[in-house]
């Protein structure tokens, strides 16, 4: 199962770009993977961290950027999309045998899109949330988004990115997601 927290007290925008820089090595640890094993290995904490993360940011920073952010519903919406469009992306490459070219040729255009993606939110959201909130608004929201990673999918779920859709989905989804994830590694 990945890591996903981080144990410091940091605020949310550090916490989210730490894990941003630990997707960025996931990505590569994956497509580098000197054998099936460890690819498999990767890509499964990678698709684990990926689900997680985009979860929290859907119930928490979001909501948070809408409000705070000048323009921040326009913004947010863009960051829904592309985050729908890299849930299906995701599914898809999991169906993938992890040692063909076509696994390896998905993943790297999959790479790209998700940087693409975190630079988008880091530059257009998160670096723009420490001029509207205090450090102690920062920090709460960095418990949030651990607590709320602590119980989100560990597999994309195309279609359930609001909060709402999260937190009555989520539970659920979660459940049938780490008792796969369990029989996953006991399997190996």
């Amino acid at each position: 199962m990945a890591d996903t927290s981080v144990k410091s007290t940091q605020d949310v925008v550090a916490f989210l770009k730490e894990q941003h820089n630990r997707i960025k090595e996931l990505f590569s640890e994956t497509i580098n993977a000197p054998d099936k094993d460890k690819r498999e290995r990767s890509f499964f904490e990678l698709r684990s961290l990926l689900a997680v993360h985009e979860t929290a940011e859907e119930m928490i920073v979001h909501p948070k950027a809408r409000d705070v952010i000048d323009g921040g519903d326009a913004i947010v919406d863009a960051r829904l999309q592309e985050e729908n469009q890299a849930k299906k992306q995701l599914q898809k490459i999991e169906s993938m045998n992890v040692e063909s070219t076509e696994f390896t040729t998905a993943l790297i255009d999959f790479q790209r899109d998700v940087i693409n993606h975190a630079e988008h939110e880091e530059t257009e959201e998160f670096d723009k949330l420490p001029d509207k909130l205090s450090e102690d608004d920062l920090k709460k929201m960095a418990k949030a988004v651990r607590a709320a990673e602590a119980i989100a999918p560990t597999r994309p779920h195309p279609g359930v990115e609001t909060p709402a859709e999260n937190f009555v989905a989520g539970p659920f989804a979660s459940l049938l997601d780490r008792a796969r994830d369990a029989i996953q590694v006991a399997l190996r």
